[in-house]
């Protein structure tokens, strides 16, 4: 396993299973395949099928969406992030999230497929999978919550509290869109006016 590759299979699993085994860490390693792309890349677009989920290992993506032509942000990741369109995955039918790279990226895919198949032989896998899920289903609901209850300047407060690299290196328009905001309103916010 090269370095960036054993990087990035420890800091996903650990991010949501960090007791998992040595032995299956290296089965799903070996089921990984790296792909490099370019900034402005589009991963999967809307209409297409997910057949994989994304472990990053060097750059950030960006999971979004058209609603009445505006583009709209749903979800950053970056070094050590995993990337999935659930609804698409799961259910093996077209999305209407695309994925974009927002940097020149390496980022490794993880096919569904051999992953559930892992699952079957695997509890530690399983685990894994389960707890993929769950925070998934869990960051889905915080931010559900935060767009119904929150202000403007809350939900850019928790941003930077939880996500500072979004911060630091998405693009602003970008962020704006995935803090349900103009431009306008991020930019007050950013000056303390709001």
């Amino acid at each position: 396993m090269d370095a960036l590759l054993k990087e990035t299979v420890n800091a996903a699993i650990n991010s949501r299973y960090p007791g998992m085994d040595l032995e299956s860490r290296r089965l799903i390693g070996e089921i990984l395949v790296r792909k490099e792309v370019e900034k402005g890349e589009i991963l999967l677009n809307e209409g297409q099928i997910s057949h994989h989920i994304v472990l990053v290992g060097k750059g950030m993506l960006r999971q979004f969406y058209y609603k009445n032509g505006k583009d709209v942000t749903e979800h950053f990741s970056y070094e050590g992030c995993i990337a999935i369109c659930i609804e698409s995955t799961l259910k093996q039918e077209p999305t209407h999230l695309m994925i974009e790279a927002l940097e020149n990226s390496v980022i490794y895919l993880l096919p569904y497929n051999k992953l559930l198949a892992l699952t079957e032989i695997s509890w530690e896998i399983n685990m894994f999978y389960r707890k993929m899920l769950e925070h998934s289903l869990i960051v889905s609901q915080i931010k559900a919550d935060s767009w119904r209850f929150e202000t403007a300047r809350e939900r850019y407060n928790l941003l930077m509290e939880n996500q500072p690299e979004v911060i630091k290196r998405a693009p602003l328009s970008h962020i704006a869109s995935y803090l349900l905001m103009t431009p306008e309103t991020l930019s007050r916010v950013r000056a303390g006016l709001l």
